[in-house]
């Protein structure tokens, strides 16, 4: 598998890429400094689809409530193990479809910016779980200190496509202890979830706020995300922001204690949303468009 490697041209930041195993991000560094979680590596993410780095959950983000869904006039029944579904520990499907998956096509590639393309129309296995035929393309850009990742979805039938999908970028702040990292968040919606991390249908307000992390355990939901908002975590003199460009009015921030990682997720959808309703939809003739970044 080819690593490609962007570089900045103004700043000593440096990404890389694996179009062959997902478009996943595997490195995001400043003066060859590591800023994004390793966790297992990108071994276990092309094996068993282990998440690390930056990468997408597509077609829908985090979980569903159940194997079987119905969307735009489709009813369709996934079966963990075949066709790209994995399973959580509840037996949920989690993550969409494109895990580690090796279709990307490149289509342009320069010293700070890639691009690459699925076409769901041309594999079959792909439209058996998601039966909206569309061509995703992602462009990731490096520039200024901020790596820029921009999200088209274009239907190629005549059927809408869901938007439900999202980013999974892990965070990390080397040689700070993960108790001193400062994390910032735009006012929200805080969704409450059930024990299989499902929303309840319930909801609080999330003032803006900044806060140590101290020992605390994120995996929680939001909503109202505003286009612009900003999330970051900082410490030791050093801050990555994720900013929520345009097409994510949903977010998840996971930061389990034991691991030495924030995520600020990117959602175009709440958890659930493909089963439960509540997604906009790329209609044939108009491309959805959704950017977020990650500034250093």
């Amino acid at each position: 598998m080819q690593t490609v490697t962007l570089t900045d041209p103004s700043s000593p930041v440096a990404a890389q890429f694996v179009p062959e195993a997902g478009m996943i991000g595997t490195s995001l560094t400043d003066s060859g400094t590591e800023l994004l979680g390793q966790r297992r590596g990108l071994q276990a993410y092309v094996e068993a689809g282990k998440t690390m780095g930056i990468p997408i959950l597509y077609p829908w983000a985090n979980r569903l409530g159940d194997n079987t869904y119905t969307a735009q006039g489709a009813t369709v029944t996934l079966t963990p193990g075949e066709n790209g579904v994995r399973a959580d520990p509840n037996g949920l499907p989690i993550h969409g479809t494109l895990a580690a998956y090796p279709g990307w096509r490149v289509t342009a590639q320069s010293e700070n910016e890639l691009s690459a393309e699925v076409d769901f129309e041309a594999d079959p296995k792909l439209l058996a779980s998601f039966p909206f035929p569309h061509l995703l393309a992602v462009t990731v850009r490096l520039a200024d200190r901020e790596l820029t990742v921009a999200t088209t979805v274009t239907a190629t039938g005549d059927t809408a496509v869901p938007l439900c999908f999202g980013f999974h970028p892990y965070l990390r702040l080397p040689g700070v202890p993960r108790s001193e990292w400062v994390i910032e968040t735009p006012p929200l919606r805080h969704v409450l979830l059930d024990d299989k991390g499902l929303p309840t249908g319930e909801s609080e307000p999330w003032e803006e706020r900044e806060e140590a992390l101290g020992d605390k355990n994120f995996d929680d939901a939001y909503d109202q995300v505003a286009d612009g908002a900003a999330f970051a975590v900082s410490g030791g003199g050093r801050r990555l922001e994720v900013h929520f460009h345009r097409g994510y009015p949903a977010a998840q921030i996971f930061a389990p204690p034991a691991e030495e990682v924030v995520c600020f997720e990117p959602m175009t959808a709440t958890t659930d949303a493909l089963r439960r309703g509540g997604y906009r939809c790329a209609r044939p003739g108009e491309p959805a468009v959704a950017v977020f970044s990650i500034r250093v």
